[in-house]
């Protein structure tokens, strides 16, 4: 696994093939500086490439009442504009490389999560929310739009008008709207948001990893086309598995009666 020590981020293995990846900057909301932004750029970027036997990752904010504020306004007061286009640089290959992340990425939103923290939860696969959990695109506010993929990730899915109304206003929106509108899939009770969300990432884990990495593929790029591009993007994936041995261990332990034993060969 990744050895590299974080300044901003708490890397640890609860479980066999799943990463925790925590942002650890709770004395400012979790906020996103520039190291941050580094460091979330090289391990997406790292595992993307070096996957080795990781099967899953959940992204989690440390301290009880926020996720992630957003960026950090205190690093950026009086910042040039050349220095805020080059920080923004960083960010956006980080959320890029979360975006075009191959293995599972799930957010466990334990708290608050306004602009580039929504946005964080919108590039991963899925989330699973706490009640009391709030969150806003506030850019507008500040004088930019969100920057980091939001006007793109959440039209596609809450639609345009409703993204509009967001991000145009810069309202809050709470959980419970976050889960009507496909923002989370899931409500947990605070206590039990990173239980859940390891539950989920350990049945994950449990099946055939290059399969669930093929079926990401077919649908995170299906989903830009047309559906006739989409469906051969689906075969295309489809195909690359059945020479696969984990293919023939799956159909062998289905008629064996017994757990497949997958290796992701």
């Amino acid at each position: 696994m990744f050895s590299h020590e974080f300044e901003t981020l708490l890397c640890t293995q609860p479980a066999e093939y799943t990463l925790q990846l925590t942002l650890n900057r709770p004395e400012v909301g979790n906020a996103l500086n520039t190291k941050m932004g580094e460091e979330l750029r090289n391990f997406f970027t790292h595992y993307a490439t070096h996957p080795n036997d990781l099967r899953c990752v959940v992204l989690t904010g440390a301290g009880g009442r926020q996720f992630c504020v957003g960026g950090d306004l205190k690093q950026r007061n009086g910042m040039s504009s050349d220095e805020w286009l080059a920080q923004h640089r960083i960010f956006e290959q980080a959320y890029w490389a979360m975006m075009e992340f191959p293995i599972p990425l799930i957010c466990a939103v334990n708290g608050h999560a306004f602009g580039g923290g929504l946005e964080m939860i919108m590039v991963a696969d899925f989330a699973y929310g706490v009640p009391t959990a709030k969150f806003a695109f506030s850019e507008t506010k500040l004088g930019i739009i969100p920057g980091g993929g939001g006007t793109q990730t959440m039209t596609r899915t809450a639609g345009a008008r409703r993204t509009k109304e967001l991000i145009f206003t810069a309202q809050p929106f709470t959980a419970d709207e976050a889960l009507e509108w496909g923002v989370l899939n899931r409500i947990c009770p605070q206590e039990e948001i990173l239980s859940a969300s390891l539950a989920t990432a350990a049945i994950i884990a449990a099946n055939a990893p290059l399969a669930v990495r093929q079926a990401k593929k077919a649908i995170h790029h299906g989903g830009q086309t047309d559906i006739t591009r989409g469906l051969w993007l689906e075969i295309e994936a489809y195909n690359r598995l059945v020479f696969t041995e984990d293919r023939i261990e799956g159909v062998r332990a289905f008629n064996e009666k017994r757990t497949p034993l997958f290796k992701g060969r």
